[in-house]
């Protein structure tokens, strides 16, 4: 019913468009300009969602394609489809999105109409990245994101918001230059620049060691992985609410995508030859990160450590595959799926959490754990949201968090029984860190007036915190439909990488 439409064209122009028309109607009628934005990222998700309904989970062949010339001379067009890799997080996107949107509501004072827009282009944008399936279009919508999360780090910021806007933009602009270089690399081997074509080509092993590498250094900024990791917490801490929430619940997910949709598919032996750099970096993250995690006294820094830590787990999901083997019931599907759920799992958590964080930042004006205390006695409402979220970061079964870590634990046993026990030192270290901060923040005695002068959530900041409690909830609970939906384009991948290109 849907096949025909151009929903990924919608879904990708429709924010980008609203957003410059926010930008244009100024901030003269704040309140206006705010209804504008939402609408316009409301209507997105709607549009969005015929790619859940109308996608057909028996094929890994790409959906909704739409296809036409973009710059002949250059073989290079514009190419959108998407598979059960990409469409959960196109979905996700749109949904974090609008609650973004109802959370900076009465928060931003400053230039609402460019802060709202900045969100719908960089929307549109991140749709874009997950459906191009033409390696120069994938380029500029991949650069394009840096412009709106730049400006948002750099005008609503923290007091250190220049430098962890230029640490930001340094760190993800120059890992990105290496890849153009193999993408152009690959368009002078197959004369196009099609994604998909690129998986089919013949690299040599030196080929595919150095495409692998170009794609390490741009992918591994972004997740980001250890050691590569250290402009995370800066743009964390100086990023206001929302951009703290876009940053961790869907731009980290781009660089995981990219491994999945590049490295693996196109440089499959290299993979395999450079497996154990993955999976020790990831383990470090697990473990190491962890710990870095223990000892933060900010909220948010806390929080954005715990993201690499459970970024980790992605990435060691996605490359155990060439241990335990791609046969089918070998474990490869569970380890990638995992990952997968992990993904999806982590952007309703860490959105939730950072979305917690901004309640009381909103209130006291600080993130330090040091000046709360006894928080339940004063917010018992917004108390029970802080604890649920905290119980799912933690991995708690029944969340959604606890999902994809079994998922890539079970894996990892399968492949070496030791990467299960480090990978299992998440559940401990994770409990960890989470619950010291919510029994300092949360429980106790009133620790001052300002703690006891707080006021509990109002409706906006409940529907927000209510709405991803439910996502936390229904995919803990029912992760089926999610795991169909990429069941059979995961299979389509491993059966691709099992195969040698040399």
């Amino acid at each position: 019913m849907f096949a025909d439409w151009p929903i990924l064209s919608l879904t990708i122009w429709l924010p980008i468009i609203g957003g410059f028309m926010v930008i244009a109607s100024g901030d003269r009628e704040a309140n206006a300009t705010r209804w504008t934005a939402l609408i316009i990222s409301v209507l997105t998700f709607l549009v969005s969602l015929p790619l859940w309904f109308g996608f057909d989970s028996s094929t890994a062949q790409m959906q909704f394609v739409e296809r036409m010339d973009w710059i002949p001379l250059f073989n290079i067009e514009y190419y959108l489809g998407v598979d059960g890799i990409s469409m959960p997080l196109i979905i996700l996107t749109t949904f974090i999105t609008p609650l973004v949107v109802i959370a900076g509501w009465e928060v931003i004072k400053y230039k609402p109409a460019l802060y709202m827009a900045a969100f719908l282009i960089m929307e549109g944008v991140m749709v874009g990245v997950f459906a191009a399936l033409d390696a120069m279009l994938f380029y500029v919508f991949w650069e394009a994101m840096l412009i709106p999360m730049f400006i948002i780090i750099g005008v609503w910021g923290g007091p250190n918001r220049v430098y962890a806007t230029i640490k930001f933009f340094l760190y993800t602009f120059l890992g990105s230059v290496f890849m153009l270089v193999a993408l152009i690399y690959m368009y002078y081997q197959s004369g196009n620049f099609e994604i998909l074509g690129f998986h089919d080509l013949k690299l040599g092993h030196t080929e595919q060691i150095l495409i692998f590498i170009a794609f390490l250094l741009a992918f591994a900024v972004k997740v980001p992985m250890w050691p590569v990791h250290t402009w995370l917490p800066d743009a964390h801490v100086e990023a206001p609410t929302g951009g703290s929430v876009i940053l961790a619940a869907i731009m980290l997910k781009i660089g995981g995508y990219g491994f999945l949709r590049f490295s693996l598919p196109i440089t499959p032996d290299a993979s395999h030859t450079l497996d154990w750099l993955i999976i020790g970096m990831s383990l470090i993250a697990v473990v190491y990160i962890g710990f870095v995690a223990l000892i933060q006294q900010d909220m948010k820094k806390l929080i954005a450590y715990s993201s690499i830590a459970h970024m980790g787990f992605v990435t060691l999901g996605f490359y155990i595959v060439f241990i335990v083997g791609q046969s089918a019931g070998s474990g490869a599907a569970l380890g990638v799926e995992g990952g997968m759920v992990q993904m999806v799992s982590h952007g309703f958590i860490s959105a939730a959490m950072f979305l917690c964080v901004g309640v009381l930042y909103d209130r006291m004006h600080s993130r330090q754990i040091n000046d709360y205390g006894g928080v339940v006695n004063t917010m018992p409402v917004f108390a029970a949201f802080m604890v649920f979220f905290a119980m799912a970061n933690a991995g708690l079964p029944g969340t959604s968090g606890f999902v994809g870590e079994f998922m890539v634990i079970l894996a990892s046993f399968r492949a070496d029984f030791w990467y299960a026990v480090l990978a299992s030192t998440t559940l401990i270290i994770g409990a960890a860190y989470t619950l010291w901060m919510v029994k300092r923040v949360v429980f106790g005695d009133v620790a001052n007036d300002n703690v006891a002068a707080l006021q509990d959530i109002n409706g906006r900041e409940y529907i927000v915190l209510g709405t991803l409690a439910a996502a936390v909830l229904v995919l803990g609970l029912w992760p089926a439909p999610l795991v169909e939906v990429m069941d059979a384009s995961v299979n389509n991948l491993l059966q691709h990488i099992s195969v040698s290109k040399l």
